[in-house]
């Protein structure tokens, strides 16, 4: 099936989020997974322990080489961190890819509480990235951000996506996770309106990447010619397989366990049916 997918992210020492969690991903879903390093940190299960950020120009000069060279089907953004490495991918994904599908994954603030975007940055976000996007997939706590809403129920998350749809954005995958709730909901709206996903919430501390994890599966599914829905479908069904098959590798939020394999349903693109 392969599949290109161009990742501009930062990178977790500790194997479970960030570009490392993206490589795996997309790897183990069968694609090809390209980088361009926004930033380095340091950092493990208990949290974020220092970061480095990439300089723009350098940033800019691998999405021009890779793009240039292997090129990209989708290209997937994750953690940017400041004003100044929003404004170079900005400017890189009008130059340089224009045609390419965007998936983009607000990356705001670790699992474990440390800011991994500028306050200040939000509004650039805002205002440069997501009109570039093809799909957005927030969870709440950067959805509210992104709005200036409050979201506590499902009604308030129905109510964000439409409001974040209204910026332009072509589709959102609102995440529900951070509702306290056995049962989470995840959102995907677009203009011909909203479809609710759910399932039980599985009861443990190993979800570090489950984030970055699921927009890159989303990516690779669209990289692979899958529909929207048929990659959200396939990403959230490997992501609770990861979850479920955690190594239990750390004391705080573990990583998942990213060489999980899913089964894809035989009419699917590439999957021999």
């Amino acid at each position: 099936m392969r599949g290109r997918v161009l990742v501009i992210a930062g990178s977790d020492s500790g194997g479970g989020a960030g570009l490392q969690a993206d490589i795996k991903t997309i790897t183990a879903l069968g694609g090809f997974a390209a980088t361009a390093v926004t930033a380095l940190t340091a950092q493990n299960t208990l949290g974020v322990h220092g970061v480095i950020p990439v300089p723009p120009d350098f940033i800019h000069q691998q999405i021009d080489v890779v793009l240039g060279d292997i090129g990209a089907d989708v290209i997937k953004i994750g953690m940017l961190g400041d004003v100044a490495t929003i404004e170079v991918v900005s400017a890189a994904l009008r130059d340089l890819a224009a045609a390419i599908p965007v998936v983009l994954d607000p990356v705001m603030v670790a699992k474990g509480g440390h800011a991994l975007l500028a306050a200040q940055a939000v509004d650039t976000l805002r205002r440069r990235l997501l009109p570039l996007a093809t799909l957005i997939t927030p969870n709440l706590p950067e959805a509210e951000a992104l709005t200036g809403l409050t979201i506590r129920t499902e009604t308030e998350m129905r109510a964000a996506a439409s409001v974040l749809l209204a910026t332009g954005v072509p589709a959102v995958l609102l995440k529900g996770g951070h509702l306290p709730t056995d049962t989470v909901v995840d959102l995907l709206a677009t203009t011909d309106g909203i479809e609710a996903f759910s399932a039980s919430r599985i009861d443990t501390r190993h979800t570090h990447g489950t984030g970055c994890t699921t927009a890159s599966a989303v990516a690779a599914g669209l990289a692979q010619g899958l529909s929207l829905r048929d990659a959200i479908v396939r990403a959230r069904l490997y992501v609770r397989a990861a979850i479920s098959s955690a190594p239990g590798f750390g004391g705080g939020h573990g990583p998942l366990d990213h060489a999980v394999t899913v089964a894809m349903p035989a009419s699917w693109p590439g999957s021999g049916g």
